[in-house]
């Protein structure tokens, strides 16, 4: 057995058993990839997938269980790499970044920048996608750190750390008629177009929730999940748009006029999550540090020590809770 093949059968489940795509994902020949899986089938004595001529159709039984075994061995596989690198070369390395726009534009460019500055041989990788996908990501090994606002707590093999609360602005162009309020009211937005993220991004379920327990049903025009967007189509004309308050620039967003929403919505909670069973580097406590101060290494390893799911995401809640606090 061999951690090549494992990969191998692992890389071709996460493509949907497309032999071809995973091939290329890890840049070698299909028969080659073909043949590594045959050769551990004959080796384990049981078949991972099912055949129809040529075409892997399905996970067989045993198959399910040696794809989760092998995606944990491949883990301390890193892990057993990140103890050797961490005492060879403690400032030279690798670190991937699972995130959504929201983070990537706003968030972390000054973060990101203090890193390099302080650790310039570390390769850094920026993913951005969904909640979702970002979270999956970080469960499934292909990125170290997940950072979003949602979704993270449906991944009970991660450790969900708080870093910042946030909560919402309205942008409208100055000839709005909310403009005169000042500070609207979630009956004065309920009556006109309004522009906001996609449900599932950057804390949509908590505008929705807002307007919903008060028998308010929005008119959102125009969904995005990009801030960028939203302001785009403001400007042009289609409604209010309601952002994230990170994400206005009073000078790049000076043709807008921002009104305050914390009053109308509950603040959301970014968090970054990363898989219980990751060895952390020295420089990835100095990344989560720069990103969230109060995420001190000794707090770190506290609540990633934490094996119980329920229990670990218990001290996460009360993390939240102290966050709150002035």
């Amino acid at each position: 057995m061999k951690i090549r093949q494992l990969n191998y059968i692992l890389e071709v489940a996460r493509r949907g058993l497309n032999v071809t795509a995973a091939a290329e994902a890890l840049f070698t020949s299909q028969p080659g990839v073909s043949k590594q899986i045959r050769m551990l089938e004959e080796e384990l004595g049981v078949p991972i997938f099912v055949r129809n001529g040529k075409h892997l159709t399905e996970i067989t039984p045993a198959g399910a269980r040696i794809l989760e075994y092998a995606q944990r061995l491949l883990m301390e596989a890193d892990n057993i790499r990140n103890i050797a690198e961490e005492f060879h070369d403690a400032d030279r390395g690798e670190l991937s970044i699972a995130t959504t726009h929201t983070q990537a534009r706003y968030a972390l460019p000054p973060v990101i920048q203090k890193f390099r500055s302080r650790f310039p041989r570390v390769r850094l990788h920026l993913h951005q996608g969904s909640p979702q996908q970002i979270a999956k990501m970080a469960s499934d090994g292909h990125a170290d750190f997940a950072i979003a606002t949602e979704a993270l707590e449906l991944f009970e093999d991660l450790v969900m750390l708080p870093c910042y609360h946030w909560n919402r602005i309205v942008l409208v162009r100055p000839d709005h008629p909310l403009v005169r309020s000042g500070r609207p009211a979630l009956q004065e937005l309920a009556q006109h177009p309004l522009v906001t993220y996609t449900f599932g991004f950057t804390g949509r379920s908590k505008l929705d929730q807002a307007f919903a327990a008060h028998g308010l049903k929005p008119d959102v025009v125009l969904t995005a999940v990009d801030a960028d967007v939203i302001k785009t189509y403001v400007r042009l004309g289609l409604g209010a748009g309601i952002v994230a308050d990170l994400a206005y620039d009073p000078q790049a967003d000076a043709d807008l006029v921002a009104l305050p929403a914390d009053h109308l919505f509950e603040a959301s909670t970014t968090h970054i999550g990363f898989r219980s069973s990751m060895l952390l580097r020295g420089y990835m406590y100095e990344f989560i540090g720069s990103f969230a101060p109060h995420l001190t290494p000794r707090l770190v390893d506290e609540v990633a020590g934490i094996r119980d799911p329920a229990e670990r995401s218990r001290r996460s809640r009360e993390l939240v809770e102290a966050l709150r606090k002035p």
